[in-house]
């Protein structure tokens, strides 16, 4: 890494290996969980603590908790955590970008914002921008994050100030393609991400959910499949309709949740059907995993500009919006 680069923040979302980071400088915002179980919430089979990216817990022994009842609940990094973040960056003299967990899913980046705008107040700055700080919501999270991250961080290292990552990664956001199967509907539901009703029959009829991030952050819907094989392999599918094969842009990123072997499936089906050999392999940490619950395995690749996928509607609706 360059001594002149600007300062790069991330949080445990993108659920990057830790020596990554600690390699690249990337300074790192925990969420935390607690046990929302009253049954388990003080015994050894309840969930408290850090999403240190499973360094104090393992993934295995994470999720066979929550096979066995634990039911945590996330919590972001509080306002003194990011406060904290941003003057020490800045005080370092050089130029901060945070990218941010998707505020789809989590009010993250509305804290952020609302530290970054403190510290500009009180060093009498216009705008946090006017400090050499940027704050991007990647309108992501998880594999599809991280996948987004690492780019950013070769980015940075080629040279691009931090305005300009900042740009970039406010355009990069839209070519992150995202399919997740999720293995147990309970946590789902539990969450309100599906009616009670159908999480009822999709588990009785082994029917596998299949979900993506929308183009504000959102999760939604877009499938099932009956079965685990048949939704592997509609994921290689996928992946192979719509990755882009280009030098730096043919890797994809593969995360599961305690469901290794099918990780491992996954990318000899996509290894088998296209040139890619690439893989980044994560774990999916807890701050996804207790709204996914365990078994899940996520799959994330560049591709075309998800915007021009939209229907006509969501696009006039988008302009509307002005967005």
């Amino acid at each position: 890494m360059k001594d002149s680069v600007c300062n790069l923040i991330i949080d445990s979302c993108s659920e990057l290996p830790r020596e990554l980071c600690e390699a690249e400088g990337l300074t790192v915002l925990s969420f935390t969980y607690t046990e929302g179980n009253p049954e388990l919430a003080d015994t050894p089979q309840g969930l408290t603590g850090v999403d240190d990216m499973f360094q104090s817990i393992s993934a295995h022994d994470f999720y066979e908790n929550m096979r066995q009842g634990a039911m945590p609940m996330t919590s972001q990094p509080s306002q003194l955590v990011f406060e904290d973040a941003f003057r020490a960056a800045l005080d370092t003299g050089r130029d901060t970008v945070y990218l941010a967990f998707s505020r789809g899913l989590s009010g993250c980046y509305e804290g952020a914002c609302m530290a970054a705008d403190r510290i500009a107040e009180e060093r009498g700055a216009a705008s946090p921008q006017d400090l050499g700080l940027y704050i991007v919501d990647l309108k992501l999270g998880s594999a599809p994050e991280g996948l987004l991250v690492a780019e950013a961080i070769r980015q940075r290292n080629n040279g691009l100030t931090a305005s300009e990552l900042a740009a970039w990664a406010e355009e990069a956001r839209y070519y992150v393609h995202t399919l997740f199967m999720v293995d147990d509907l309970t946590a789902l539901k539990r969450g309100g991400r599906i009616p009670a009703s159908i999480a009822l029959a999709g588990t009785k009829l082994d029917v596998k959910p299949l979900l993506t991030f929308d183009i504000e952050g959102r999760l939604s819907m877009v499938g099932v499949v009956r079965g685990r094989k048949k939704g592997l392999r509609r994921m290689a599918e996928f992946y192979e309709k719509g990755h882009n094969d280009d030098m730096y842009s043919a890797i994809a990123a593969v995360g599961a949740a305690d469901a290794d072997e099918d990780a491992d499936r996954l990318c000899e089906l996509i290894a088998k059907s296209t040139r890619t050999s690439l893989f980044l392999r994560t774990h999916v940490g807890p701050t996804i995993g207790c709204h996914v619950g365990p078994g899940m395995i996520c799959l994330s690749f560049w591709g075309e500009d998800r915007r021009q996928q939209t229907s006509i509607s969501d696009r006039i609706a988008g302009k509307v919006r002005g967005r």
